[in-house]
């Protein structure tokens, strides 16, 4: 009896271990070499950051190793990140636009389908003059497509009477840092993209110094 739970706990570790596991993409050209974990379901990024970020993220731990003789400038506005889904693209968004104050307030009035029409809570993200359009985060979720009968309203939250989320400290934290090295860097990018995604339609997408490179997750 003992050695079969002995045996069910390992079977059970081993399992474990592999669903933690996260699916894992090389790329590489004489400037850099990029390696990259995604994250594109809510149970992995909540187990990632302590939060799901209500499903509207897809998250990369990205790796890059410089191989050049000169430091590699780092910039997260050089992903970015595509699903052949819908063909949906996005750039990385920074903290504060995820679980800052201040942030883009976007509500919806009236009646129809469109982004969040159901206006179960505020959507947060994105700026004035960004591509990347607004999520909502901390509602009870939506829908989203195009507005019929709906009036999108946008306001910039001024912040001043919020409180700080902790989880803007945590993404912080983790968050791949923009530096110029000559050692290897690691760290989390965060694509305003549902995470709802089969990570064989993903492709991360990277400006270089060394020219564009495409990793696929496998």
């Amino acid at each position: 009896m003992l050695l079969r739970r002995v045996f069910a706990g390992l079977v059970l570790a081993i399992t474990m271990s592999a669903a933690e596991k996260k699916t894992v993409g090389r790329s590489k050209n004489d400037a850099v070499e990029m390696t990259a974990s995604v994250f594109a379901d809510k149970a992995s990024i909540k187990q990632l950051l302590g939060s799901d970020l209500d499903g509207y993220f897809v998250v990369v731990d990205v790796k890059l190793a410089p191989k050049g003789e000169d430091p590699l400038a780092i910039q997260r506005d050089d992903f970015l990140l595509r699903t052949d889904k819908d063909g949906e693209r996005a750039k990385p968004f920074v903290p504060s636009q995820i679980a800052g104050r201040g942030a883009l307030v976007v509500s919806q009035t009236g009646g129809g389908r469109g982004m969040m029409a159901d206006n179960a809570g505020p959507v947060w993200g994105g700026y004035p003059g960004s591509a990347e359009r607004p999520r909502r985060l901390g509602g009870d979720g939506g829908s989203i497509g195009n507005a019929s009968g709906s009036e999108t309203q946008a306001n910039v939250s001024s912040g001043s009477k919020e409180k700080d989320n902790p989880l803007k400290a945590v993404l912080e934290e983790k968050m791949l840092p923009e530096k110029k090295t000559d050692q290897p860097v690691s760290g989390l990018l965060y694509f305003p993209i549902e995470a709802k995604q089969k990570i064989k339609d993903l492709e991360l997408i990277y400006a270089s110094p060394g020219g564009k490179m495409s990793l696929r997750f496998r």
